[in-house]
């Protein structure tokens, strides 16, 4: 049909122009080693992404090469954020907390030919580089810099993309089995920042006025997108570079005015208690929200933020094959005028999926109703929702036969479309024929005055198949007996729901990703028999 729109590629090149063209003053703000600060903005930070794209090309790198990085959160990792894809290469970021046996194998399987490093993470590279098929190795602090001299800006020759080329690729943390490539495309990459930061009720409204700090690592689901969604906003950023600390974090917030952080709920657990321990000695003032995902987030968390204070918390869901965000509990209207314990249960859930992003859940073949109760295995189709894993036919059964992602994620609806995680599908207890939601119990857990961390895992009984096992950490100078929790559940949940077993230690082990690692507590703990009921 005549008179229809251009046929305009989505493609970050645009994201690169567009910032180095109406938003050059904008800062990047990086907290170097020293923890001193540097500055620069966008302009010079295109500027040297252009640069490092040029260089690629003229290095004699091919279209479609895998560039990897290995680095924390800083404005050289920015640079490579735009430049690599730009150039018509793959960013390729490597999960620096995983064990280089892992590193090994997925720098392997993705074909990395070259990677960007910081110095300090120099002896972990060394651990797994011979056993991949890297032939470069550039230096942040250096060699890096030499790259970037062998070519001018102005030499870079935009390669003419195509939006469903690929710009970026993340591996999963690999849980379970070996870990799994996801592909962004720039297509794929450019329409998640927008529909995460889109200034409508369900996302975040970000605007170019409101500075932002990725604190959930670069390396991880390309930091939830927000390094594009900021650049294509022009908004001010923020990194921590290596100090995640929750006091270097608070500083970075107070000294530049953050009006946006994203990260786990580890992160902000840390936080909240340092702002327990000291109330009013960071001001706050400028920020906005908090959005806070990677694993469920606890009820009692995003109350103590709000009503201690004044904080809001925004909790996100999604996953690496969801690139990563998928929904967000940004209230509608109506729900942003409901009395605040109302709407801190509407919060605590993973809220509703963003635009273009459906869902639904499903028992076998049949989906289930969107009532609050019903619980069933979270199915996602999206512009920005994987279809397939990287050269892994054999994980071809996580898609459905009609071109839905099988999240793994155990869920009910509430009748308003908020999504509520109940489990994932590997760490649902399931007792008696029936599902105990692990996550229900921990949140409750948590917001006990004394209780710290909770994570609650199946352990095998021979009654009953499994029963719930409660691993919890005490906050500083608090105590409490079991019998004490069990008595703090009881009036929340059903009496088989009640674990019979507690365990009290001083750190729960996390996966690289700041989520708990059930697999170690199954370990530790699943093989001592359960006290008889």
């Amino acid at each position: 049909m005549d008179g229809l729109m251009m046929d305009f590629q989505l493609t970050l090149t645009h994201i690169l122009r567009r910032a180095e063209t109406f938003f050059g003053e904008g800062e990047i703000v990086t907290r170097l080693p020293d923890k001193s600060f540097h500055r620069t903005n966008y302009r010079e930070t295109m500027r040297r992404a252009r640069q490092l794209a040029a260089a690629l090309q003229k290095a004699g790198f091919e279209r479609g090469d895998r560039i990897a990085t290995l680095c924390w959160n800083h404005y050289q990792h920015h640079e490579a954020y735009f430049g690599i894809p730009c150039g018509g290469f793959v960013l390729h970021t490597l999960n620096l907390r995983l064990h280089p046996h892992d590193l090994a194998y997925i720098a392997d399987h993705a074909g990395d030919r070259a990677v960007i490093v910081d110095r300090s993470l120099l002896p972990l590279l060394d651990q797994f580089r011979e056993q991949t098929k890297i032939e470069h190795v550039y230096v942040v602090e250096d060699s890096y810099e030499e790259l970037l001299a062998t070519a001018d800006p102005d030499d870079w020759e935009d390669p003419r993309l195509d939006e469903r080329e690929a710009a970026a690729m993340c591996y999963t943390s690999g849980t379970t089995g070996r870990p799994k490539g996801v592909v962004y495309s720039h297509r794929s990459s450019v329409l998640h920042a927008f529909g995460v930061g889109a200034n409508n009720p369900l996302g975040l409204g970000v605007t170019v006025n409101d500075p932002i700090m990725p604190v959930v690592p670069m390396f991880h689901a390309n930091a939830w997108g927000y390094p594009y969604l900021a650049t294509m906003q022009g908004a001010k950023l923020v990194y921590p570079g290596p100090h995640l600390d929750p006091e270097s974090l608070l500083e970075n917030m107070e000294q530049e005015k953050v009006a946006w952080a994203a990260g786990v709920p580890t992160i902000w657990m840390g936080i909240l208690h340092l702002l327990d321990e000291s109330p009013g000695k960071w001001d706050l003032s400028s920020m906005k929200a908090m959005l806070v995902g990677g694993a469920a987030v606890p009820r009692a968390m995003i109350a103590g933020y709000e009503s201690r204070h004044g904080l809001r918390i925004v909790q996100g869901w999604g996953m690496t094959e969801t690139s990563p965000v998928a929904s967000t509990a940004a209230l509608p209207y109506d729900l942003e005028q409901v009395e605040e314990e109302t709407r801190w249960d509407y919060q605590a859930m993973a809220g509703m999926p963003l635009p273009f992003v459906e869902i639904r859940a499903r028992v076998g073949d049949e989906e289930i109703p969107w009532d609050a109760e019903a619980m069933g295995e979270l199915e996602v189709r999206g512009p920005w929702v994987a279809a397939s894993y990287y050269e892994a036919p054999e994980a071809a059964d996580r898609w459905t036969d009609d071109g839905w992602f099988r999240t793994g994620d155990i869920v009910s609806i509430h009748p308003r479309g908020f999504i509520q995680i109940k489990d994932r599908s590997k760490d649902v207890i399931k007792s008696g024929g029936e599902w105990i939601s692990s996550v229900d119990l921990e949140n409750a857990l948590m917001a006990h005055s004394a209780v710290a961390e909770a994570a609650v895992i199946a352990i095998p009984d021979p009654k009953w198949s499994e029963r719930p096992l409660a691993v919890v950490v005490l906050k500083n100078g608090e105590t409490v007996t079991a019998d004490e929790l069990r008595e703090f559940l009881a009036p929340q949940f059903a009496k088989w729901w009640l674990p019979e077993r507690f365990e009290f230690v001083d750190e729960i082990p996390k996966t690289s990703v700041g989520k708990f690692r059930k697999t170690a507590l199954r370990d530790q703990f699943a093989s001592e028999p359960t006290p008889a009921n």
